[in-house]
């Protein structure tokens, strides 16, 4: 049978350049870079490089790069670890209401500890409005948090005008950008952020390895001990390989980007054309222009998402209804609640992220998959035979 990817919001296959980077790490320069001999020196310096790497695709300087586990991580780490360190300056925290769970469940976890946190509302199209979080801000804000694009439905958000807003008045800027480095340009000096969340394995990197950008200045603690590693910021042996990987990854990514990026988005808008042309009472959710240029997020109205993807997957086609974070979860998507959608449209969602393998021949398999199953399912669905 044929296969099909289409979730790349989810994960990324690793290139293959990627892979021979990661190699010689895995094998002959196995050394701790904490360990003080050569093997061990040729470790740390592979960090470094990678470090420096990062560092220059990212506009910043090495010195404010932290190697993490992963994306999860360092949202936790950028905001646990600025609540802990600011409690003094105050306890109020401002973020959105369609966060990926990495942040949103962070900010449930705080308030529970004697934070108060704002989730400011989005627009329909999953828009946050920058001034709206203006007038959020109070004496003791310490942080605002505002993904740059969301993981279900791509909507980009304003995050320049945002951290313009957040230096203005004195307050932290952290954005999760794990969706987007690789995607759209991701710099942070333009987008006035203080600090940024990065995962790897969304852009053809290895799983388990994670960077937060902090500002050179920007004050947070740790939140893992029992080490110096990352000039005391976070403990734990490297993943030096890992480490290495992402290096490349970002560096393949950023240098393809202006190039693969539109190729990608004209395969998106015929996937979009072709399904919107074949199958009727769809919603096309996000913002239709401010948008990752891979991603389609469609609601089907009498569908239910799940019973859609079991369809698409007997097609070898892999795609998802939402976050893949919460895969499994009876619940509708808080994010597509949060943009004004009812339970049971949100319920029938189907989110298809594209990547740099993808083909024309592939898309036009995936249309006419989606429009058989959608029309099988609706057939079984009472509700649909009742409004015909």
């Amino acid at each position: 049978m044929r296969r099909i990817y289409l979730d790349h919001a989810a994960t990324t296959k690793p290139r293959p350049e990627v892979v021979e980077a990661m190699l010689p790490l895995l094998t002959d320069n196995y050394g701790n870079p904490s360990s003080i001999y050569s093997l061990g020196r040729e470790a740390k310096r592979a960090v470094e490089e990678a470090r420096e790497q990062v560092a220059a695709v990212l506009g910043a300087k090495p010195e404010e790069i932290y190697f993490t586990s992963g994306g999860s991580e360092a949202d936790n780490l950028a905001l646990q670890g600025v609540a802990w360190a600011n409690e003094r300056k105050g306890k109020h925290i401002i973020t959105s209401s369609i966060e990926h769970h990495a942040v949103y469940d962070t900010c449930k976890f705080l308030q529970k500890r004697g934070f108060e946190i704002t989730f400011v509302g989005v627009d329909h199209y999953g828009r946050v409005n920058p001034q709206e979080v203006a007038e959020a801000i109070r004496e003791d804000t310490i942080l605002i948090s505002i993904m740059h694009a969301n993981n279900e439905v791509g909507t980009i958000q304003p995050i320049a005008e945002i951290g313009e807003i957040a230096r203005s008045r004195g307050v932290l800027f952290h954005t999760d950008a794990v969706q987007t480095v690789g995607a759209i340009p991701v710099n942070v000096n333009d987008l006035n952020c203080d600090l940024l969340s990065l995962s790897a394995h969304k852009f053809y990197g290895p799983k388990g390895v994670g960077v937060l950008y902090a500002r050179k200045g920007t004050r947070f603690v740790p939140h893992i001990y029992g080490g110096a590693q990352e000039r005391g910021r976070r403990a734990g042996t490297e993943n030096t390989a890992g480490i290495v990987g992402l290096a490349k990854a970002i560096t393949l990514a950023e240098e393809e980007r202006e190039r693969v990026q539109p190729r990608i988005k004209e395969l998106r808008d015929c996937l979009r054309d072709g399904i919107l042309a074949r199958v009727d009472e769809v919603i096309l959710t996000g913002h239709p222009e401010e948008r990752l240029p891979n991603n389609l997020s469609l609601c089907f109205r009498y569908v239910e998402g799940e019973a859609l993807l079991l369809n698409l997957d007997l097609q070898g086609i892999a795609a998802s209804s939402g976050s893949a974070c919460t895969s499994g979860s009876l619940e509708p998507s808080h994010v597509l609640l949060a943009m004004g959608l009812e339970h049971e449209i949100a319920h029938g969602s189907l989110r298809l992220t594209l990547g740099r393998e993808n083909t024309a021949e592939e898309i036009d398999y995936v249309v006419e998959a989606v429009a058989t199953a959608v029309e099988k399912l609706r057939e079984m669905s009472p509700l649909y035979e009742k409004q015909r």
